[in-house]
């Protein structure tokens, strides 16, 4: 999956909506649990009731890794039933990992060759060793933490240095001198809409992950309107929610009806921008 993959995905659906897979046990149907895999078999419900409307699917990693081994094994089946399945759709790991460099290194075989994603998210503030580790696979994405949508983003993330600099603006510029910056992409919370516009100007030609629309406030018009740019650049997550639509035992159609209410957004935005 190359970022000009991505582009064409995204043209041809007419959509840039990406489906967080944050699994929760105590929030799938009950008619599930009793499956031998519920975790896996919710996926892949919400997974193919929604894939003609999402480019991209964004398993939490740590949904998965607090049921150890049957979580991980749940996580893996994930992604190969999309690899094989759907190899069209953009596959992020959601794990927010980075350390010190041999470290990294195993972290990127994990997701990079292990399980096979696409893309991982990484938190930069260890510095460049601790990221480019997963720069180096060349034909991976590395998604770097820019500025994030949670409230305590304020506490580190926008803190002035006596120079001027605003700490998520000192990293993305730094960021941008690392050994293959071409393949990276940058977290930008939905909740923060009013900072895209000064990103963009940092990172006019990068994709921008932005977690935050629907269930935690996020606009998805002004997302668009400061984040846009000429190949789109933008994937919007969506959690809680789609997959949490419905408890019931229609909680895949609804899903997929909570999908295609944003898609359809979506492409009304991406026609009015003449982006499609």
């Amino acid at each position: 999956m190359t970022i000009n993959t991505l582009i064409h995905q995204i043209k041809r659906k007419k959509s840039f909506l990406c489906v967080g897979l944050d699994t929760d046990l105590a929030k799938i149907p009950a008619v599930l649990l009793d499956k031998e895999d519920p975790i896996f078999e919710f996926n892949k419900a919400i997974i193919d009731a929604t894939h003609r409307f999402a480019v991209a699917y964004k398993p939490n990693i740590a949904f998965y890794e607090a049921h150890g081994i049957k979580g991980w094994e749940s996580l893996k089946k994930t992604i190969a039933y999309l690899n094989r399945t759907y190899p069209e759709v953009f596959t992020i790991a959601d794990a927010k990992r980075g350390d010190i460099g041999n470290t990294s290194t195993m972290y990127a075989k994990a997701f990079f060759e292990d399980l096979d994603f696409d893309s991982v998210t990484v938190a930069p503030y260890m510095g460049k060793d601790s990221v480019e580790p997963f720069l180096a696979f060349e034909d991976k994405v590395t998604i770097l933490l820019a500025l994030t949508s949670n409230p305590g983003a304020f506490d580190f993330q926008m803190q002035q240095s006596k120079e001027g600099d605003i700490l998520y603006q000192k990293v993305i510029k730094e960021s941008l001198q690392w050994n293959n910056s071409e393949n990276l992409m940058y977290v930008v919370g939905a909740t923060k809409a009013e900072f895209l516009g000064e990103i963009r100007k940092l990172i006019p030609n990068n994709f921008l992950l932005v977690p935050g629309v629907g269930a935690q406030g996020g606009s998805l018009e002004e997302v668009c309107k400061y984040g846009l740019n000429d190949a789109v650049g933008l994937l919007v997550n969506s959690s809680r929610g789609i997959i949490y639509a419905s408890k019931e035992q229609d909680f895949a159609d609804a899903a997929a009806q909570q999908a295609e209410a944003l898609q359809k957004q979506m492409e009304s935005i991406l026609i009015q921008e003449k982006l499609v």
